[in-house]
């Protein structure tokens, strides 16, 4: 089974950043896509930030375009998220989760949950102002 570990979340102050971590272990595919995805009360789950498994392509939404930075760790198996400038409407509950996505994909398709079929347990990150 495919299991994802997040960790990394906290409480921090506008202006700060945090770095977000998921392992990832159980996936046999050798092409599968790694994301972020985050989900604020009473809000709907959104895309964040998606990385192919050989590294690139990578996709962000709009929102966190210049702020937020994806990356693996081959030799770890992980993905990170690195947030940098962080608002308070980044606060959420901030969730990895792994796909079978080809490479080249829109970036709507590649952000879209629906596309997603392991999914770990969440870290909160809350951004005070």
């Amino acid at each position: 089974d495919v299991q994802l570990v997040e960790s990394g979340g906290g409480l921090v102050r506008a202006g700060g950043s945090l770095r977000l971590s998921c392992v990832v272990s159980g996936y046999t595919s050798r092409s599968f896509t790694l994301a972020w995805f985050r989900q604020a009360p009473g809000k709907a789950r959104e895309g964040v930030a998606a990385i192919y498994s050989g590294g690139s392509p990578t996709y962000y939404a709009d929102s966190v375009k210049g702020r937020f930075t994806i990356s693996q760790d081959h030799a770890k198996n992980t993905v990170n998220l690195q947030m940098d400038s962080l608002k308070s409407e980044d606060t959420a509950m901030y969730y990895c989760a792994a796909g079978t996505i080809p490479p080249g994909v829109a970036a709507a398709w590649a952000l879209a949950p629906a596309q997603y079929s392991a999914w770990g347990q969440g870290t909160l990150v809350i951004v005070s102002s």
